[in-house]
């Protein structure tokens, strides 16, 4: 079978399509025939040996993999060769078949496509965890979105006017703004052209947002931090400024609002049942138009570096996904 191979940590250019071994699945697991995989964030930090996890070399991007079930490995009965599920892996579905434990493949029903889930449930769960389960987010608050056409801050947003908020979404560009607009954001800023906080108070007339999502970090965190509400909850979910923020701590303080870490990987493990239940809910708005999954650009597998050299260079509006 193909599969796109990282033989040595670093960059993009280290990967290169292989013809490698037929993949088995051991005990607990089951084999997948790869059909679509979303291209995230934490693909670049693997790929850059950044991330919290390693995988041992080689090994294949992609974490989002779609597909259906062609083989069960001993001991698995709740899964049938044939079903259609969504693995959330780590890594893994940059290739033609993918073996994986069965505690991290999700059913995906009729009505919706592999290009669909593998673009949308994994950013979408991380964004409605934050939003529902960190912050519980109320009907009527203010929500503020930073780097909001990116996966998870599509995401957000969307979710946000779901769930009642009105959402402020920031970027970086007046086309993603645009972009953000479209998705039902009720108003944009340009944090490349104008001043965060400044624009924060003008648009809560002095008040302060209520709940920040912050899968950005950088130079942006600061200024989001001090357009916070009395308090409000800050939500750091990633870094893809590739700036790890150092907050003057005064901030919280004088704001009265809590931080909080967003790692939806550890709670889809520690809150398997909880995670289950938020899934359900996504998969029951997306069937009934109450969210709409993200825009996605498809690129070939031969091509997946490329995705991610677009996603690195913040030129993607929405997703990518490797179509297998």
């Amino acid at each position: 079978m193909r599969a796109m191979l990282c033989t040595t940590f670093g960059s993009t250019d280290h990967l290169f399509l292989e013809e490698v071994p037929q993949a088995v699945p051991a005990s607990g697991q089951v084999l997948i025939k790869v059909e679509a995989c979303g291209v995230s964030f934490p693909d670049l930090l693997i790929l850059q040996n950044k991330y919290q996890f390693q995988p041992e070399l080689p090994y294949s991007p992609g974490g989002e993999a779609a597909g259906q079930i062609v083989a069960l490995g001993d001991g698995v009965t709740d899964w049938q060769v044939g079903d259609r599920v969504l693995a959330l892996c780590r890594w893994g579905g940059f290739a033609e078949q993918l073996a994986v434990d069965v505690d991290r493949i999700f059913s995906i029903p009729e009505g919706i496509s592999a290009e669909l889930a593998a673009s949308s449930f994994y950013t979408y769960s991380t964004s409605f965890h934050a939003l529902k389960d960190r912050a519980q987010l109320q009907q009527g608050e203010t929500l503020l979105v930073l780097g909001a056409s990116g996966g998870i801050g599509a995401a957000a947003v969307e979710l946000g006017k779901a769930m009642g908020a009105k959402v402020i979404a920031a970027a970086s560009s007046d086309e993603k703004l645009a972009f953000c607009k479209e998705l039902g954001a009720d108003e944009v800023v340009n944090y490349e052209k104008e001043n965060l906080k400044n624009q924060l108070k003008e648009l809560t007339a002095g008040k302060g947002v209520n709940v920040v999502l912050d899968p950005v970090g950088g130079s942006h965190t600061e200024q989001a931090l001090r357009g916070m509400a009395w308090k409000g909850r800050y939500l750091i979910v990633g870094f893809t400024a590739g700036e790890i923020p150092k907050i003057p701590m005064n901030l919280p303080l004088l704001k009265g609002c809590s931080i909080m870490g967003v790692f939806w990987g550890n709670f889809s493990k520690v809150e398997e049942s909880q995670n289950r239940q938020n899934m359900n809910v996504l998969t029951k708005w997306l069937l009934d138009g109450k969210i709409k999954g993200h825009e996605y650009e498809i690129f070939s597998l031969k091509n997946a570096a490329g995705a991610l050299k677009k996603m690195q260079n913040r030129e993607l509006v929405g997703k990518a996904i490797i179509k297998i």
